[in-house]
């Protein structure tokens, strides 16, 4: 029998005893900071081994091994600064002492016997075998065979091994002998009957367990340890729920109806696209002309139709009937409180009791009265009630206007409401007469009208001819047709380019006189024309109407010194070639005015000045 012990410092003795046996396995321990470990080496026949071991608390522990085959090292590093003496054994009786530091003994003893039969315990697996040979349950798959699983014992912090964690079971690990390590003989078995001690966890250094070698295949081990904190095991169940039956149903149907979906819009996308090359294009293999693309709608101010885009919303269209007869006109609005100017001849049929309809450019209808016509200048004013903005056309100024200048007309020829057209300023001051129909020449208009060539039709009659700012310069009158004179346009001849418009200047006082007095003004010499004389010039006739004398007693000609034969020859300095010229030249001016006029009397000329007179109109 060989023994050993060790004495702390505290006087509390710690003892194991251990039959002899085979000659144990060395044991390698690692001392804490400041403990000192002694070892000693077994003979080859029987031997004893025993080692202490003090820890800083002074708590002891030892460890005994029966005997038997060679038992695996247990290998731990040695803490910086921890002194190791190992002794030498004898042929007979082994013994080894350590002296810790603490106080605290540590001791083993082994008593000597036969040597103890090795007894190979496999270890059992975590699940029953299958009986299938299922991998990875079973036997290992066809792919490749399984590798060993080392699992080292679970460490805390420091590396010192936790009390009562179990390793997992395993193939033995090869010995690991770290730099300047002590050597200790592992205890030998107890003798019979004497209850075996647990084996004390060993106590490890600051050197962490080597890490297993990383599984290149990662394939599911039935006796793995739990996974690291943080991570998941190879192919290990995470513990998230699994989906069942019906959950993975319902995911499926909502992946097809997606799909589904997502099919049917880029079909469309792809329909639509088609369907609208071949719309445009006309499908495929058609002929394709060039074309513009869209512009922007708007418009040069002075061009025609930036004219008319702003004229437009104050030119109305009249329909008159009234004393069997009808017939449609244009007018243009004077104000916002729903004066209208047009022509007399258009609201001629309409009498005391007929009926006017007027139309805005919108398509809106109102009724309208008649506020006061005139025959000599062709002009009327209308009144519509119950018409809130109304925009009304701006007045130019005719004296200004020059032969060439732009010009635009609108009007409802044939009753086409709305039409626009245009053209230039042919002529100035040119004297017409339009009417007579009655005979008695009470419906003769004396017009020094504007002459354009911008086509005026029957129905344009009361329109506005615009010039480039869209301000009203004249009012459409009359047309000179092919087969007839100087016609008021309601008959249905068409334009051949010669229309004619009273100059706004004469059209604006007549408007006022009619809106304010219901009545316009004529201004006049006092004197009486021979409408028959042939020659050059305006001839005095040599009695008046009804018998009277030619020339008003008290009139503006009379105080002039005209007599009974004169012609009048130049009005202003401009040549008079008839008595229509003269009543036309004299109506362009307002009463009160002055004129200059040349007359030939006896072969000779002389000049005259007058203030001209007025007259009511009718």
């Amino acid at each position: 029998m060989a023994s050993a012990s060790a004495e702390a410092g505290s006087g509390v003795p710690a003892s194991v005893s251990a039959p002899s046996g085979l000659p144990a396995a060395r044991v390698d321990a690692g001392a804490s900071a400041g403990a000192s470990v002694a070892g000693s080496a077994a003979d080859a026949g029987r031997g004893t081994a025993s080692a202490s071991a003090e820890a800083g608390s002074g708590v002891p522990a030892s460890v005994s091994a029966p005997s038997g085959p060679t038992a695996a090292p247990v290998d731990a590093g040695a803490s910086a600064g921890a002194p190791v003496a190992g002794s030498a054994a004898d042929a007979g009786i082994e013994t080894a002492s350590a002296e810790p530091r603490g106080g605290v003994p540590a001791s083993a003893s082994a008593p000597s016997g036969p040597p103890a039969v090795p007894v190979d315990v496999a270890p059992k697996p975590l699940h029953d075998p299958d009986p299938y040979s299922t991998p990875p349950y079973g036997e290992p798959g066809p792919w490749a065979p399984a590798p060993p699983v080392q699992h080292p014992a679970a460490t805390a912090t420091q590396g010192v091994a936790v009390p009562g964690q179990a390793s997992v079971p395993g193939p033995p690990a090869p010995p690991v002998v770290p730099a300047q390590s002590s050597h200790v003989p592992a205890a030998q078995p107890q003798a019979p009957g004497v209850p075996a001690p647990v084996p004390a966890a060993p106590v490890h250094a600051d050197v962490p367990p080597p890490a297993p070698a990383p599984d290149p295949w990662q394939r599911y081990d039935p006796w793995a340890a739990p996974a690291p904190p943080g991570g998941l095991a190879p192919l290990q169940q995470n513990g998230a729920a699994v989906p069942t039956t019906e959950q993975r149903r319902k995911r499926g149907r909502k992946a097809l109806v997606g799909g589904a979906v997502l099919l049917a819009l880029v079909s469309g996308g792809i329909g639509g696209a088609i369907g609208t090359y071949l719309e445009r294009n006309g499908g495929v293999g058609t002929v394709e002309l060039p074309q513009a693309g869209k512009e922007a709608a708007g418009r040069d101010a002075d061009s025609v139709a930036g004219i008319a885009g702003r004229a437009l919303p104050s030119v109305v269209t009249l329909h008159v009937s009234g004393s069997g007869e009808q017939g449609t006109g244009t007018g243009f609005v004077l104000d916002t409180r729903g004066h209208i100017l047009t022509n007399n001849h258009v609201v001629r049929p309409a009498g005391s009791g007929g009926e006017i309809t007027v139309t805005f450019n919108g398509g809106e209808t109102a009724q309208a009265e008649l506020v006061g016509r005139d025959s000599g200048y062709d002009l009327a004013v209308v009144k519509v009630k119950g018409v809130r903005g109304l925009t009304p056309l701006p007045l130019g100024n005719s004296d200004n206007v020059q032969v060439g200048d732009p010009v635009v007309a609108i009007g409802a020829p044939f009753d086409l409401a709305g039409t626009v057209t245009s053209g230039i300023i042919s002529a100035k001051e040119r004297p017409i007469t339009a009417g007579g129909e009655k005979g008695d020449g009470s419906d003769v208009s004396y017009v020094d009208a504007l002459q354009t060539d911008a086509p005026i039709n029957p129905g344009n009659s009361g329109g506005p001819l615009l010039d480039a700012k869209a301000r009203v310069i004249g009012i459409n009158s009359a047309i000179r047709s092919a087969d007839s004179g100087s016609d008021l346009d309601g008959g249905q001849s068409g334009s051949i380019g010669l229309g004619f418009a009273i100059p706004i200047n004469q059209g604006k006082r007549v408007a006022e006189e009619l809106i304010n007095t219901g009545k316009a003004t004529h201004p006049v010499i006092g004197i009486t024309l021979d409408m028959e004389y042939g020659g050059d010039g305006a001839r005095v006739a040599a009695r008046g109407s009804e018998g009277g004398p030619p020339v008003t007693a008290g009139g503006p000609g009379a105080e002039a010194g005209i007599k009974a034969g004169d012609v009048i020859t130049e009005v202003d300095g401009q040549r008079v070639h008839s008595g229509e010229e003269l009543i036309v030249k004299t109506r362009a001016h307002r009463p009160g005015d002055r004129l200059e006029l040349t007359l030939e009397r006896g072969g000779k000329e002389r000049t005259v000045s007058l203030v001209l007179g007025s007259s009511g109109g009718d």
